[in-house]
């Protein structure tokens, strides 16, 4: 339920509903999958039994700013806190809620799979991964206007992949080169040519070398991590395919 005002609270115009949602993408077995939840099915809850995206209302006593929100609910739906999180955009109008006239502000979030425990919460049903090509996920209904918050940001996360070093935040430390470019290779939903990823993820500067990992290869391979998670790395030039 929306949050209520409190008795002494008085304004000469109505407010929006106002929430925060949040696109949660991770790599697993191979795929690039994002958090979805499921809403009950209760006679006074807007569109029960559909999927959404995690999220819900600011609460003004807690959160000091919609990114202080994105990030508790978040932290409510994984148990962890995102190595890397974006707002998207916002969205609004008079239909996409039948309470009332309501804005959200969407953001999306790259975690390793590792250590990640998503919890569907009071306010939901069940809670699952979906693969974002899944033929599966294009054929549900989603509740409010989360359809096109989902198209939104997988495209967003697509085209920043092309020339940014984001798919490093979906690994755990320490990975290796092969590891990343796999993860390139996943989110981009193409190959990409092998000696030229590795030249330009050397020469970006942006990873520390942190020992030989354990393989079992030959030769077993360097292990990395970033030097610096507060912003992803830009680079000069999109990625080119693998002939």
């Amino acid at each position: 339920m929306p949050p209520r005002k409190s008795d002494s609270e008085t304004h000469d115009f109505a407010r929006p509903l106002t929430t925060v949602d949040i696109l949660i993408f991770t790599v697993i077995d191979d795929a690039l999958k994002l958090l979805l939840v499921q809403r009950p099915s209760v006679a006074d809850e807007p569109f029960p039994g559909l999927w959404a995206l995690p999220g819900g209302f600011v609460d003004i006593d807690r959160d000091a700013d919609l990114e202080a929100c994105a990030r508790r609910k978040l932290r409510d739906k994984t148990g962890v806190a995102s190595p890397y999180l974006e707002q998207l955009g916002s969205w609004g109008s008079a239909a996409r809620d039948p309470r009332g006239w309501s804005a959200t502000h969407a953001y999306f979030a790259l975690l390793p799979a590792d250590g990640v425990a998503p919890a569907k919460g009071a306010n939901a049903a069940d809670v699952a991964w979906f693969g974002v090509d899944d033929p599966q996920l294009a054929r549900k209904r989603f509740a409010f206007d989360h359809a096109a918050i989902l198209r939104a940001g997988v495209e967003r996360l697509r085209s920043k992949v092309e020339y940014t070093s984001l798919p490093a935040y979906l690994l755990a430390e320490p990975f290796t080169l092969p590891q990343l470019q796999r993860t390139y290779e996943i989110v981009l939903g193409r190959p990409v040519d092998k000696s030229g990823f590795r030249t330009r993820m050397l020469a970006a500067d942006f990873l520390a070398e942190v020992g030989i990992v354990e393989s079992d290869s030959n030769r077993p391979p360097m292990g990395y991590r970033l030097k610096d998670r507060a912003r992803p790395v830009l680079f000069p030039r999109t990625f080119s395919p693998r002939g």
